[in-house]
């Protein structure tokens, strides 16, 4: 594979368990399968949207990927220059020569930043800690960063409190561009904003990207957003991979039951298109007591008995479309958009 063409990361296997804990003698009882078995590639320059629902696993996927959280198996491969390295075996001291290179936008934007730092600090202290520049270079690059995310200068000695939070997110993407990353995780940056606000973050980040020829993990519970920004998508259920294909493929033709139903709770733009929502029953499994077979299998309804007895194949249903699903490629199932649109 050439350097042109090799992914900018590559996930393989990754997984992360937490322990359950009982007695006087906290002895471990069973795990709870945050994150189990997931791979996935991003390429270079762009936007692999990862969605699910709450408790799904997308968050612990990213912060597994950067090393927030340290995973219990699998490998992150992260390519950069010719050089590769694997995120999830790497020391502390060698995760600090990398950090420059993947960064993290938050979802909070209220509590990700230091209340007891002024802006021009906190968008600063990632270029100080990794020696990057300093005196009037460094104040040069955090006034360029700040107005480039649509901040004003003037207000860079302020705190914290004294932005709002669409203000408050645009400085945690100045900080994050910061120390000219290739790959930035965004974790639902914008699932705390207003609308309005929305859409001019969602405006942003495309720009940024194609300035600083950025690369996107982004996470989100909502697929129009993600429609909008990503080029491909994968889908999460209960820590697990069942689908990922282009953008426009898992909205045109959908593989896996679970995607199907997540696409009929995006709001039609037309009034007058009725779209009947698929309402699934019971609860999400429970990760620390998974169902036996596929694990949607309870909330399915596809069903059938090998449903309930085996895990599905990870199948190719197309060329980059792969699915989880025993009845992948069968199905017909119910798409938001036509395949020609």
């Amino acid at each position: 594979m050439s350097e042109r063409t090799k992914p900018l990361v590559e996930v393989r296997g990754l997984s992360k368990y937490y322990p359950i804990e009982e007695g006087m003698f906290r002895r471990v009882q069973g795990w709870l399968k945050a994150v189990d078995d997931v791979s996935f590639e991003i390429h270079p320059g762009e936007t692999l949207g990862l969605v699910g629902e709450s408790g799904s696993g997308k968050t612990t996927v990213g912060r597994c990927m950067l090393r927030a959280v340290d995973p219990t198996a699998g490998e992150v491969w992260f390519h950069h220059e010719g050089q590769s390295w694997d995120m999830a075996a790497l020391s502390q001291k060698e995760l600090l020569a990398i950090r420059p290179y993947a960064q993290m936008i938050f979802q909070d934007p209220y509590s990700s930043l230091d209340p007891r730092l002024p802006v021009f600090d906190i968008i600063s202290e990632p270029i100080r800690t990794h020696n990057m520049a300093s005196g009037t270079e460094l104040e040069d690059q955090v006034k360029h960063l700040a107005a480039r995310v649509g901040l004003n200068i003037d207000h860079l000695r302020r705190y914290p409190h004294a932005f709002s939070g669409g203000q408050r997110q645009r400085i945690g993407i100045a900080r994050a561009l910061a120390t000219q990353p290739r790959l930035i995780v965004a974790d639902e940056p914008v699932s705390a904003l207003d609308a309005s606000i929305q859409a001019q973050i969602l405006n942003l980040l495309p720009e940024l990207q194609r300035e600083f020829g950025l690369t996107f993990l982004f996470i989100a519970h909502d697929l129009s957003v993600v429609e909008y920004v990503s080029d491909r998508v994968a889908v999460m259920y209960v820590g697990r991979l069942v689908e990922t294909a282009s953008t426009k493929r898992i909205f045109s033709m959908p593989s896996h039951p679970y995607t199907e139903a997540l696409l009929s709770a995006v709001p039609k733009p037309e009034p007058d298109q009725h779209k009947e929502r698929i309402v699934l029953k019971g609860e999400t499994a429970n990760p620390a007591d998974l169902p036996s077979g596929c694990y949607f299998h309870p909330r399915c309804h596809y069903a059938e008995d090998i449903c309930r007895r085996e895990a599905p194949p990870w199948v190719e249903v197309a060329p980059g479309h792969h699915a989880a699903c025993h009845f992948a490629g069968e199905l017909t199932l119910a798409a938001i958009q036509t395949p020609s649109s």
